[in-house]
């Protein structure tokens, strides 16, 4: 194990987190507390950095929900907002709030069905679209730093390793899908 100590921390090192932890459960494994401890510390810095990009873009990260959920969609990047709210785990009032203000800010439009009046369609403008390009760069970016130290086959095999990890989760835990809704 290697110390993680950073300046301005009020954590202590992953060394001193897992000495502390087996000092009071003496059965605790060294090493898959390593990588779960490193995992979610990871997670955690990496939500902040992404939350200060978007921060920058003038947008939030539940902004950032809704126009990477219709960027994944596909052209012509439209959704109803039931559709919407069922891929974000949002009630559809919440998700009746978040298009509200994103179309107001023009980052969506919200328009009837010219095949259902009654229906809605919730549609990505260019500004979303150039708001969505931009977070995608500076995320690229951020990213590429975090990754500089390893080489193309380390990238490959954690990725690889990563996705096993993912998969035994999502397997373990088919109905979580990343939300914490189920636990509030």
């Amino acid at each position: 194990m290697s110390d993680t100590t950073e300046p301005g921390l009020d954590e202590p090192s992953l060394d001193e987190q897992i000495a502390a932890y087996q000092r009071e459960y003496r059965d605790l494994d060294p090493q898959v507390e390593q990588v779960v401890s490193a995992l979610g510390r990871l997670n955690r810095r990496m939500n902040v950095a992404y939350g200060r990009q978007l921060a920058a873009l003038g947008i939030s990260n539940a902004e950032w929900e809704v126009l990477k959920t219709l960027v994944l969609g596909g052209e012509p990047y439209r959704l109803g907002p039931g559709e919407l709210a069922k891929r974000l785990g949002l009630t559809p009032a919440a998700m009746t709030h978040r298009i509200d203000r994103m179309a107001g800010e023009g980052l969506v439009t919200r328009d009837r069905d010219e095949n259902n009046r009654v229906r809605v369609i919730v549609e990505l403008t260019d500004e979303g679209r150039t708001k969505w390009l931009e977070a995608m760069r500076m995320a690229t970016d951020f990213e590429a730093d975090l990754l500089q130290d390893l080489g193309n086959e380390e990238r490959g095999v954690l990725g690889e390793m990563l996705t096993r990890l993912l998969r035994r989760v999502e397997h373990a835990q088919p109905d979580a899908g990343g939300r914490l809704a189920d636990l509030a």
